[in-house]
């Protein structure tokens, strides 16, 4: 038996050295892009649902960029707090803000995608970047980036978007790892050129892209994926661009208690059901390879059953780990998480098998 349990551990590991070596690394170890020096009129897109003191910190921001030609569009998803009014303020106070306000008699309908959709519709402009209410750039040519990275063929672009940083906090440090782990991973599937993600709190594409697809209607019902489910149906490997520069990041407030984080991580879980077949699978091996690893590695060290090769097939993992996930953390600004990436990726796969196990038993989440 504990020799099966040693020939199945190489079986997952070497699965695991294709995902790192072979994928991974084509963005750990990719050169620094260099983006043209675009002037195009382009449109920003906030989506914001009861943001009030979000919208309140963060649209300055947005409104000092070093950009000549941009529109910011509101759109006011059914709020019942301040949200409106202090998007109305904003508008009086510079022109290039639209407001789009969804009553709560045409909420009902899609949810934040038909809010989304009415946005779109109104932007003046045929390229759109799309961020949170509780996102910031990173600095003041975010938008200069974004745009530089469209081209006459790639039109649809993903960007990072980090999360604050909370010291003492092992929630924080937990989010921020999976939330680099999940960059390195879509990142290096589109240079792969297999896109099949983006985040909304940074990425863009041409109107043209969203109409082509016919919008959110092939997921309309379902309640999220506005931004990983419209990329996994529109994307391919011709039309899609990635910008990994630092000034190209935004960042995020990060959930602060367990339960929230839980419950975010339910709403992707379940979104993901709905990507294409190959791309389930893909994202399935590799967590099930990751899960069996340290299970089986676990489970022959307490059978004490030839731990000096159990020990090898450890250090080979974490030399991987360290190497392709160090270098891909270290180009998204999280150097300090490298140090314990094995502690971190444990306690991951733990609380996601955690989150399939509730998502089996719970109703479907929200978006706010």
């Amino acid at each position: 038996m504990p020799t099966i349990l040693l020939l199945a551990l190489c079986i997952v590991l070497f699965i695991q050295l294709v995902y790192y070596w072979g994928i991974f690394s084509r963005f750990s170890f990719a050169k620094p892009i260099v983006n043209g020096e675009y002037t195009l009129p382009v449109s920003v897109l906030i989506c914001a649902k009861n943001e009030a003191e979000n919208l309140e910190k963060n649209l300055p921001y947005i409104l000092e960029q070093e950009y000549q030609n941009f529109q910011i569009v509101l759109i006011n998803d059914a709020s019942i707090d301040n949200t409106l009014k202090v998007m109305e303020s904003f508008a009086h106070r510079d022109s290039r803000i639209k407001i789009v306000d969804v009553r709560n008699n045409e909420a009902f309908w899609g949810k934040k995608k038909y809010a989304l959709t009415l946005g779109i519709k109104s932007a003046k402009n045929d390229l759109l970047i799309f961020t949170d209410a509780d996102c910031r750039p990173a600095g003041k040519h975010w938008l200069k980036q974004m745009v530089g990275s469209f081209s006459n063929t790639q039109t649809i672009v993903l960007g990072f978007g980090g999360y604050q940083t909370i010291k003492h906090s092992l929630l924080n440090q937990l989010i921020r790892f999976e939330t680099v782990l999940t960059a390195i991973q879509y990142f290096s599937y589109a240079i792969s050129g297999m896109p099949y993600m983006g985040v909304g709190r940074n990425m863009a594409y041409h109107r043209d892209e969203f109409f082509r697809v016919r919008g959110f209607m092939s997921h309309m019902h379902i309640r999220s994926g506005e931004d990983d489910l419209f990329i996994n149906e529109a994307a391919n490997k011709d039309n899609i661009a990635i910008n990994f520069n630092k000034e190209s990041f935004t960042y995020s407030t990060p959930k602060t208690t367990w339960k929230s984080w839980i419950l975010q991580k339910q709403k992707q879980v379940s979104t993901a059901n709905y990507y294409k077949p190959k791309h389930k699978l893909i994202l399935a091996l590799f967590y099930f390879s990751q899960l069996a690893f340290w299970f089986l590695s676990i489970l022959l060290f307490i059978l004490q059953y030839n731990w000096i090769v159990i020990t090898a097939l450890i250090g080979i993992k974490l030399f991987t780990l360290y190497i392709v996930l160090g270098y891909g953390a270290k180009k998204l600004g999280e150097s300090k998480l490298i140090w314990l990436l094995p502690f971190y990726e444990i306690i991951l796969v733990c609380f996601q098998l955690l989150i399939f196990i509730r998502n089996r038993f719970s109703k479907q989440v929200n978006w706010k």
